[in-house]
């Protein structure tokens, strides 16, 4: 049996709960580093910049997803879920701990929101997700038919918005915001119609107008 064939096989046997439960330990992990000052001088700063950088990765590894089983033959489907709800949790956390723990006031928080670009980006990325979190259940899938996958797409525009508030947010121009932004982008090329799919010879493409 091919590697390919046992990598599908085995994954098709792995469940899926696995993401959940190391994304929630990870986010407990980081905030208890906060709370007992392993985090340097600014632990707040640091839980949020951990959490946001984890939704990124986590971002990252479900538009991966499609491109790995269409150049690779890797199927990693049923794992998308889990990473888009965990991305989407670790969002939320970088947001509320910012909003909570840092800025702790709700005039403050708008007033940083639009007079902030870098801020008013994030929050661009994160109201194009919150959609997607509520329908991501089989449930929605049921009721919206093809149209929740259209829906699901904006994760592209919030994956770019999410790179570009990183760029942003960082001083200077740092290699690692920079990478990850160019990462989401070559994995949203790799989407574009006609990429990766084999070319017809003129045999073919004459045999499927005659027919």
């Amino acid at each position: 049996m091919a590697f390919v064939d046992r990598f599908n096989s085995a994954v098709r046997r792995a469940p899926a709960w696995p993401v959940y439960a190391v994304s929630a330990a990870y986010a407990g992990w980081v905030f208890f580093q906060g709370a007992t000052g392993a985090l340097g001088p600014n632990p707040v700063e640091a839980i949020e910049h951990a959490y946001g950088e984890a939704a990124l990765y986590l971002l990252i590894a479900g538009l991966a997803v499609t491109p790995l089983r269409r150049f690779a033959k890797l199927n990693l489907l049923k794992f998308r879920r889990a990473i888009g709800v965990a991305c989407f949790f670790f969002v939320a956390a970088h947001l509320l701990t910012w909003a909570i723990l840092d800025v702790q006031a709700l005039d403050r928080v708008w007033a940083d929101i639009v007079k902030r670009p870098y801020i008013t980006v994030g929050m661009a990325g994160f109201t194009l997700l919150l959609p997607l979190a509520v329908t991501s259940n089989n449930l929605s899938v049921r009721k919206l038919g093809p149209k929740w996958r259209q829906l699901h797409k904006l994760a592209y525009p919030a994956a770019v918005l999410g790179a570009v508030h990183y760029v942003m947010l960082v001083k200077g121009w740092q290699m690692k915001p920079l990478v990850m932004l160019a990462i989401i982008l070559v994995l949203l090329a790799l989407r574009l119609p006609g990429i990766g799919k084999p070319r017809r010879s003129r045999a073919e493409t004459r045999i499927r107008s005659r027919a």
